[in-house]
């Protein structure tokens, strides 16, 4: 399988930040309006806070992918709250 392309994951990116956007839009889950104005709060531009929160999203969508099983939104929602500790440990900057 090839590498994808940079349009590839400009899509990929710009479908997650979109899923994240009607998720604060329809407060679903509630923890997505909270954890985008937490990091505003905190000196996050919005646009580099929904690509954080976007990273969470893909890195659950992968884990499902992955291990064949359904969404853990319970799981989804505590990585959010975490950021900007990222799933892997890392704090963004």
């Amino acid at each position: 399988m090839s590498e994808p392309d940079d349009s590839e994951e400009s899509f990929a990116e710009d479908t997650l930040i979109q899923a994240i956007e009607n998720q604060i839009e329809s407060e679903s889950p509630p923890a997505a309006r909270a954890v985008l104005n937490k990091l505003t709060l905190v000196g996050y531009e919005r646009e580099d806070a929904l690509h954080l929160m976007a990273l969470v999203l893909a890195h659950e969508i992968e884990a499902m992918l992955a291990e064949d099983r359904p969404f853990n939104g319970e799981w989804y929602e505590q990585a959010l709250r975490a950021l900007p500790t990222l799933p892997d440990g890392t704090v963004a900057e």
